[in-house]
């Protein structure tokens, strides 16, 4: 598979993935990210991964598309529109409900976008008999700095992707092959002076301009991170619940930008905008009911409703109060700690004291117990 593809099999390439659902199809080599490696090691170096074990873990990998699979000879990149109907920062103004980022509101992308990869590379292999590997986040694939060199976008202040015909709003996959395409052009950088990513951000995540601390950041935050969310971030977040758009939403790109194509990638009903008083009731078997098959699920119930007490804390909603204090005796610390957060701010002083003379001389976790603590 050495010798160079010609213009026709790219050709047909690219109308096979459109076919397939594909919105952008650009090609690029595995050489073609040759500052991504230290800027990881830079990332990972100061400790702005986190708890994210796995960036660490991987970052040879990662880092080097050559070494996740020497034999690769070119990348095809593919991007699928998720634009959603509405502004997803419209939410924000209602405090009662939750506001989940707009990848995670419909089925969940992985599934969607691998099958579609899939297909082009099956398309591939047996009409060029070249091999294929398939990429979807999943894998230590750096897909941004690879999207910029294909000519897909490019990393805006914000550290994500930005397109001038999609805006914010393009799922990435990749398909390494040992077949040779001529690369595409690299996606020049037009930010320009415009810094308002950066200035909406609540948690203020990012130190400058093209970096991002993720400890700081409330995708991270309410995806991520498996602890307590620490008291000086809890109040910035607001009501999101799982993800944050906020720095994608602002974008002045997205005036381009359309609604997705993909009926599969459609908001569901009871993931748009849903109101809080009925997530805080969920049970374990409700809560993988309610967000199966959706990107959701994967964060566990009691890490969701973490997040969940947190925005009803923020809420003012004393309507709400009832279904926190609910969740004072739950099984889980994460959620109990959490709740006794909420109820500091939603309960009468009164109340508050008669809870928490009720239930912390019977407290076993610490962190729940500091909670009490800060009630006093």
């Amino acid at each position: 598979m050495g010798v160079s593809r010609a213009a026709p099999l790219r050709e047909a390439l690219r109308a096979r993935a459109r076919n397939a659902g594909f919105d952008v199809v650009r090609f690029t080599t595995p050489h073609s990210i040759p500052l991504a490696s230290q800027r990881l090691a830079d990332f990972v170096g100061a400790g702005r991964h986190g708890d994210m074990e796995w960036m660490e873990a991987n970052a040879g990998r990662r880092a080097d598309p050559a070494v996740l699979w020497p034999q690769a000879r070119s990348v095809i990149v593919l991007g699928l529109n998720y634009g959603p109907a509405a502004d997803p920062l419209d939410v924000l103004q209602q405090p009662a409900r939750g506001a989940i980022s707009v990848y995670a509101q419909g089925r969940d992308y992985h599934d969607v976008v691998k099958g579609k990869l899939k297909q082009v590379a099956q398309w591939l292999h047996a009409k060029e008999g070249a091999e294929v590997k398939v990429f979807v986040d999943t894998a230590p694939v750096m897909e941004k700095p690879l999207a910029e060199a294909a000519g897909v976008g490019w990393q805006g202040k914000h550290t994500n992707l930005v397109s001038r015909e999609f805006g914010s709003w393009l799922f990435l996959g990749s398909i390494f092959t040992t077949a040779r395409f001529e690369p595409d052009e690299a996606h020049g950088d037009h930010c320009g002076d415009c810094t308002r990513c950066l200035d909406i951000c609540p948690t203020k995540a990012f130190p400058a301009p093209y970096q991002l601390d993720a400890r700081r950041c409330i995708s991270y935050l309410t995806i991520e991170h498996k602890g307590h969310i620490a008291r000086e971030f809890r109040e910035p977040m607001g009501n999101r619940i799982f993800g944050c758009d906020d720095c994608l939403a602002i974008c002045p790109w997205n005036k381009f930008a359309s609604e997705a194509r993909e009926a599969r990638l459609a908001a569901r009903p009871e993931l748009d905008v849903p109101g809080l008083a009925g997530l805080l009731a969920l049970d374990d078997a409700g809560f993988r009911a309610r967000f199966a098959g959706t990107p959701v699920r994967r964060a566990g119930r009691d890490r969701f409703l973490r997040n969940v007490l947190i925005a009803a804390g923020n809420s003012g909603d004393a309507s709400l109060a009832g279904p926190v204090i609910a969740l004072i005796g739950d099984a889980s610390p994460l959620v109990r700690a959490m709740a006794v957060w909420a109820a500091r701010r939603l309960c009468p002083e009164s109340r508050l004291l008669a809870l928490r003379a009720t239930h912390l001389d019977a407290e076993p976790d610490p962190s729940v117990r500091a909670e009490w603590d800060a009630a006093a």
